[in-house]
């Protein structure tokens, strides 16, 4: 069987990264039609954060679908969906407690702009350039990853501005990171001084690790100065943890590390092992300013969805969590020793089992995307998924599940440098 043969029946708007036809997954491994096995560094773009078919999570789909599948929360509660909205509650920090369920990132996306805007009464977001925050019009108005993400479908969501995101390593001048960190929350304040009045302002939403922008963790100070920036002209910060929460920096949420707290955090991909789920999360009295019948969903807070995150939050309980600190720290030390040994190997970062490898000119930051590219096909060709991000699309994502052993993070690493010595 041959995704060509198909292809005429699939828009050709989706991107095709490989042509592989999986018939089966379990843990790290998938494995293809032919009977072609690939160790998985993707994991549906850091969804299967246990990997694939964890056992009780698959479990917990098959008891839910067995009773009912789908009547809509609009209509009916179900009790795993009224757990999951309290156990969810226990991991999330501050007195964000209170979630609406929606199916994708996108969507949640959107419905934190709503919220945001009719919580404060204000009509303007502040976003930042290299952000990616999905493909609906809201959340493709407020992405600055790619201009083709947005090509022809302008006019977008009006009453939107852009700020720098600290990526140090492309930094154009020589400062420290936290003085670099500081620039950008001076650029910042600058748009609401000169461009749109913080009263005006309803939210600024910001990837706390920024994803598809390429992996990158800012400073300290930019996120607590973004706090305080809020907190001075009362405007919402809205975290966007759909790739970065349910423990793939280490800690349930990337917020944790920096100790800051958002007013509304958006969480999606993991969350439900593998099925379409995402949630809008935060306090009693930010939701409470959501007039009843304002927002909706058909399928948001699915039972099936819901077990199957109930699963995924008992597992994060146990050792996982631990597990990514641990491989992810010595993720970290292997990296840095690629980067020694590869001169076309510019700058390697991340939290936990969220890290990048970026690619540059020998001796130079200059963006290398040929070489991130011909390292991805030489990887597939020896067993190995690997995808790119980054907004100059020159840096391999590595999204491995948070279960990970250390063998398994041995045999991907020596791959990882036999292609690059071998493919640049």
């Amino acid at each position: 069987m041959k995704y060509s043969d198909y292809s005429a029946y699939f828009a050709p708007v989706v991107t095709k990264e490989t042509d592989i036809v999986v018939q089966s997954a379990k843990g790290i491994w998938i494995t293809d039609v032919d009977g072609n096995k690939y160790m998985d560094f993707v994991q549906g773009i850091a969804v299967n954060a246990l990997g694939h078919c964890f056992e009780t999570v698959v479990r917990a789909i098959q008891e839910q679908a067995a009773n009912i599948i789908h009547a809509s929360l609009n209509i009916v509660s179900y009790p795993a969906t009224m757990e999951f909205a309290k156990r969810l509650s226990e991991s999330t920090p501050g007195s964000l407690n209170v979630s609406f369920f929606s199916n994708g990132g996108a969507e949640a996306v959107d419905g934190a702009l709503k919220l945001a805007k009719i919580a404060t009464g204000r009509p303007g977001i502040i976003a930042f350039r290299g952000s990616f925050h999905g493909r609906t019009i809201g959340a493709t108005s407020i992405t600055g990853s790619k201009a083709r993400y947005r090509k022809h479908l302008e006019p977008l969501m009006p009453s939107v501005y852009f700020s720098g995101y600290p990526y140090y390593f492309h930094r154009d001048i020589d400062l420290s990171e936290a003085e670099y960190a500081e620039r950008r929350l001076a650029e910042l304040r600058e748009i609401i001084s000169y461009t749109i009045d913080p009263s005006d302002v309803a939210a600024i939403i910001v990837e706390p690790v920024q994803g598809e922008g390429g992996y990158i963790v800012p400073h300290p100070e930019f996120l607590s100065g973004l706090r305080e920036i809020c907190d001075k002209n009362g405007i919402l910060l809205i975290f966007d943890e759909i790739q970065s929460g349910f423990g793939r920096t280490g800690k349930m949420w990337a917020s944790q590390h920096f100790g800051i707290i958002p007013d509304i955090m958006t969480a999606g991909k993991a969350i439900a092992g593998g099925l379409p789920m995402s949630a809008i999360i935060s306090s009693k009295e930010i939701m409470d300013k959501w007039e009843r019948g304002t927002h909706g969903t058909t399928f948001g807070g699915n039972p099936v969805c819901a077990a199957a995150g109930l699963a995924v939050l008992d597992a994060l309980q146990g050792e996982v969590l631990e597990n990514c600190r641990i491989q992810g720290d010595y993720l970290s030390e292997r990296l840095k020793e690629l980067k020694d040994k590869h001169p076309v190997v510019g700058d390697v970062r991340g939290l936990g089992l969220m890290k990048a490898i970026e690619f540059v000119e020998p001796g130079t930051r200059t963006p290398n995307p040929a070489a991130m590219s011909k390292v991805i096909l030489a990887a597939r060709k020896k067993g190995l998924l690997l995808l790119s991000c980054g907004i100059f699309q020159n840096t391999i994502r590595l999204a491995p599940p948070l279960n990970i052993t250390r063998d398994e993070l041995d045999q991907a690493l020596e791959t990882i440098d036999s292609c690059i010595g071998f493919a640049v």
